[in-house]
Order: C-alpha cells, then structure tokens, then sequence
C-alpha cells in the first residue's frame, strides 16, 4: 500500500534495460511487460497447447535440476506446484505476448519463465517481482534457451495436437465409406472432363473420397518421427553449453512420460536448433490433405446443384435457409465452408514455408509464426470435420432415379459397346443420339445391331462398374 493506505497498481521491476512499472496483479514480468509495448499486432495470443507444452518443458526442468541438485527442493517444488496450476488452466490470462512477437520467441518464453516465478514466490510467501529468492532467468530458465525450448514445445505441441486431429479424420473415412457401401447399386454416369464418361457407381466415387482420406492420415503419420526428435538440451546454439550432464536424457523421459509420446533426443542438437523441416513437413500434409478435401467438398457441390437445373445426383441435409431473398433455397453451406476452412489453412501452410526457409545459420528466428499457423490449421480441422461428417456426409441421401438416368442417356456406354460393335460404329451411334436426343440403347435396337438380351448382359451394371468379379 502507498502512505494513504489505497492499494499499489503497479509494481517496480528491474532488467537489462532499466526499469518498468508492470500492474501489481499480475504474474508476468517486466519483460513481458515491453513485449505488450513493443508488438501490439494481432491481439491474438499462444494457442493453449503450446502454452501446455511449454509448461510441460518449465516442470520438467525444475523436477531435473532438482534431481540433479541444481536447485533447492523447496523451489523447484515450488516451480513445480506452479506449473501445475497453470496446466489446469488457473493462469491461462498471463500468458499474454502477442504471436507476432520478437524473433525465436524469446518474448513468450520469458513470459512463461516470468508467471511461474511469480506464482512460485507466492506459494513460498514471497512478493511477486523479488526475484532475488527465485528468478526467471537463474532458476525457470536454468540450463535452457528459447533456442532449445521453443522448437521442443514446437514439436510437443504439434504432437499433442495431431494426435486431436486423427481421430477425426477417421472418423470421416468411415462417414464416407458408409456412404460408398449405402449408394453401391446406384449406377450413374461418370464423367471426365466435365464430360459424360463410362459409368460408375455413386458408391464407388464416396468410397475412392474414403481412401483419400485414408491415405493422408497416413501421410500425418508419417510425420510423428520428426517431430519426436526434441532439440532440449541444444541450449544457444546446439553446443549444450552451460547444460549439466544427464539434462538432455532426464528432459526427454520426463517429457515422454508427461505427455504419453514416444519423444527422443535429436540425433544432431546443431540441425535440430537450425531446421524447422519437421514442422514444414506436417504443414505440407495438411495442405495435401485440403487439396483432396476442397476437391471433395466440390464434387459434392456439384453432384447436389439443382435441384431442377443441375446434376440433382445427390441431396446434401439442409443445415440453414439458403438464401436471405430466395425463398425456399438451400445452400451446401457446410461443404462450402469446409472449402474455407482447407483455404485458411493453405494460407497458412505458405507461411510457414516461407518462415521454414528464412532461418540463418544456427537457428531459424522465425518459430513464432509457424507454431501459430501450424496449430491454427490442426485446430480448425479438429473443430470442422466433425461437423462435416455428421451434418452433411452422413446425411447425403441419393436420387436414384436421376442417376439411373444420366447412365441410360450417357454417350459413355458407347465405349461399353467398342468391342462388340467396333469403335466407328460406337462413334457414329454416341454422334447420332446427341443430335435426335435418343438414347444410345434405343438406337441400337432400333437398327437391330443387338438383342435385348445381348444388350442387357452387355449392360449389366455390375459387370460394367467393375463389381462383379467373377466377369
């Protein structure tokens, strides 16, 4: 309190650069305090799964440097009980620097070193900002540097993340193989080009978007060993200097066992500080898996328009009116709005290519940027997907009818009928039923060029959608 006994707003806080009045309630410090002067971009802060991870990294290190005797009990207890408070969420408003921030994020890390100091001097009955009993540079941050800790919480976070993320995307697989097994009687005309093609089943197209889907979650898969390669321990500049010996092995197993991953120490601490090539990787299958789902979203876009004057294949579950003028008219909005959500994170994946190549010598200063864009991206999936599996997949109904259709009228079964007629022939019949606009089976048997029951077996649509095997 100040001589008239009001309570203090604000408290003194020394560093490097001199002093700064930073709010006496809270638990950030004064550096975090010139980094909320000094990048006041996005108004947007850390995604809570790096905050997690980088709290993982700040608790492993004290219980470390307390089995090593680097630290007091009584503080790195006190670090821990803090740490532990903050994984529970009760001082998620503190960690307040801005994703545009300075370089490695040096910023964010002493934001982190600086609120659990501060919770940890409470819990020893201590002030917030006396750091003479605990600092955040000496004993949160000891044996460390944002060098070595922001890639790791980079790698822990993405981990953390994806493994949100895969699930859901099965999940999807599934909706859409559900769907190639409900419409496999449905035959339809194929089409390539935009153009009528040989036909197909509707369930064969749903079942191939299936695979697709099977196959990037693969592919994000295959991006986990990378990623479990921790540069902890790399210190500055991938040297390990000033880190105790058993640091570097003791961090990963307490990381390891903290989060239930398989992590490990990078075979190279120099090429683990230098390249950001695992992040990059998981961001390009991300991008490789919204090219199939914006190519997804678009088939289904087109296979319901209409409904009276497009292809009408398909009906998609109306989720909102379509239209604030347009009476009675119903939009693909989720499909629609997967298409941005994939778009967003193209966006994002480019940026985190251009971060990705602008690291210079020993390390690559542009982390901060990347972790937001790579973590946004999986979020936005993990929230999306689901919806669109359950409120528009899953509810697709098919018509029939007007696929049956398109298969009877296509120019494709002139193809079918190459071997049986030769190719000329074939040609000279798809030519003449687009001009009289009759279909290619009525014009054969009008000219008796085959039997009806040449033709039906000839025509069978499990022989020619490929799905009876035994022809």
């Amino acid at each position: 309190m100040d001589s008239g006994g009001s309570i203090k707003k604000t408290r003194v806080e020394e560093d490097s650069l001199g002093e700064k009045a930073v709010p006496s309630s809270a638990y950030y410090g004064i550096q975090t305090a010139r980094a909320l002067e000094n990048f006041p971009v996005s108004g947007t802060r850390a995604h809570p799964l790096l905050v997690r991870a980088y709290v993982l990294i700040k608790k492993a290190a004290a219980l470390t440097h307390e089995q090593l005797s680097l630290l007091e009990p009584a503080i790195a207890q006190a670090i821990v009980q803090a740490a532990d408070e903050a994984l529970n969420g009760k001082l998620a408003d503190q960690f307040v620097v801005d994703v545009f921030q300075a370089g490695a994020g040096t910023s964010f890390n002493m934001n982190v070193n600086e609120v659990l100091t501060n919770r940890a001097l409470e819990i020893l009955g201590d002030t917030r900002g006396n750091y003479k009993r605990v600092s955040p540079n000496d004993h949160v941050n000891l044996s460390q540097s944002t060098n070595d800790t922001f890639p790791t919480a980079m790698h822990v976070a993405s981990l953390l993340m994806l493994r949100e993320l895969l699930p859901v995307l099965a999940r999807l697989s599934l909706s859409l193989e559900d769907k190639g097994k409900e419409f496999s009687d449905v035959i339809k005309s194929g089409r390539t080009h935009l153009q009528d093609a040989v036909p197909v089943t509707l369930g064969q197209e749903f079942s191939a978007y299936a695979v697709c889907i099977r196959k990037s979650i693969k592919a994000l898969q295959s991006c986990r060993p990378s990623l479990e390669e921790l540069p902890i321990g790399g210190s500055a500049a991938g040297t390990g200097l000033n880190v105790p010996a058993g640091y570097r092995e003791e961090m990963v197993r307490r990381l390891s066992e903290m989060t239930v991953l398989s992590l490990r120490p990078a075979a190279d601490l120099r090429e683990a500080m230098q390249s950001r090539a695992a992040i990059s990787a998981l961001s390009s299958m991300l991008r490789n898996l919204c090219l199939d789902l914006i190519r997804i979203a678009n088939d289904l876009r087109l296979l319901s328009s209409g409904p009276r004057t497009g292809f009408a294949e398909i009906s998609l579950p109306a989720v909102q009116p379509g239209s604030s003028i347009m009476p009675g008219k119903v939009n693909p909005s989720l499909a629609e709005c997967l298409n941005m959500v994939c778009f967003q994170v193209m966006g994002n994946d480019l940026v985190i290519a251009m971060a990705s190549q602008s690291g210079q010598l020993e390390l690559n200063v542009m982390m901060p940027v990347m972790i937001h864009n790579l973590l946004q991206s999986m979020e936005i999936l993990k929230n999306f997907v689901p919806v669109f599996a359950e409120k528009c997949v899953a509810g697709i109904t098919a018509h029939r009818e007007r696929c049956r259709s398109y298969f009877e009228k296509s120019l494709g079964l002139a193809t079918i009928l190459n071997p049986h007629i030769g190719y000329l022939n074939a040609s000279q019949l798809a030519k003449e039923s687009e001009e009289k606009g009759i279909p290619i089976r009525d014009l054969i048997l009008k000219k008796g060029l085959l039997s009806p029951e040449e033709l039906d077996l000839i025509l069978d649509p499990d022989r020619i959608t490929g799905q009876d095997q035994s022809i």
